[in-house]
């Protein structure tokens, strides 16, 4: 939570892209050069909730299409500050936590119970993306389109055994590809340092 917010607030959009990527296996695109930044509370004026200030910015359809995905993921963590700490009051605003959102496969959730339920109704999602990491661990190299049916097929043995890591370990270690992998040859030609 923590490596996903801001020293002083937090950040529903880091947190969203990182349960995309890191449990979901699906990166959200790059933003594009010319986003300005979210507009911090201003000494002087009433201060705004992150929420409230992200649905200013949604408004924009072109910002809409990644942070439709990525804030209602991040909103539900949205009851731990900046640092990992639960709290019912925005500490800036003063107004009550709002951790609800709706998910695009049209999943309302509102709070980590209702997140962690939403991920956990697919296991196959995040038993890809574990196996993804593993294999491009064991193969040191990244996973290519060519490595994705063992993935799916190892996810789909590891089903069997209640997606046990155990089971992932084990299908890698004896996949072909890991028992079979060829290091890559010395070029006598490389120079240290050049």
């Amino acid at each position: 939570l923590m490596s996903s917010a801001y020293p002083n607030r937090t950040s529903p959009v880091l947190r969203g892209a990182w349960i995309l990527e890191n449990i979901m296996g699906t990166p959200p695109p790059v933003p594009p050069p010319d986003v300005e930044d979210l507009a911090e509370n201003e000494v002087g004026k009433p201060a705004t909730t992150v929420r409230e200030r992200l649905e200013q910015h949604r408004q924009n359809p072109t910002c809409f299409a990644c942070h439709g995905v990525m804030d209602p993921l991040g909103f539900a963590l949205e009851n731990f500050d900046a640092v990992g700490h639960w709290r019912d009051i925005d500490r800036f605003s003063r107004d009550a936590i709002d951790a609800s959102g709706v998910l695009p496969s049209g999943m309302p959730v509102n709070g980590p119970d209702d997140l962690r339920a939403a991920l956990t109704a697919n296991p196959d999602m995040f038993a890809r993306t574990v196996t993804t990491r593993l294999m491009t661990f064991a193969l040191g190299r990244p996973v290519e389109a060519d490595d994705m049916p063992l993935v799916r097929e190892l996810v789909r043995e590891a089903a069997d055994e209640d997606y046990r890591f155990s089971a992932l370990i084990k299908g890698i270690a004896n996949s072909h590809a890991f028992r079979y992998s060829i290091a890559p040859e010395h070029d006598e030609n490389m120079v240290a340092g050049n």
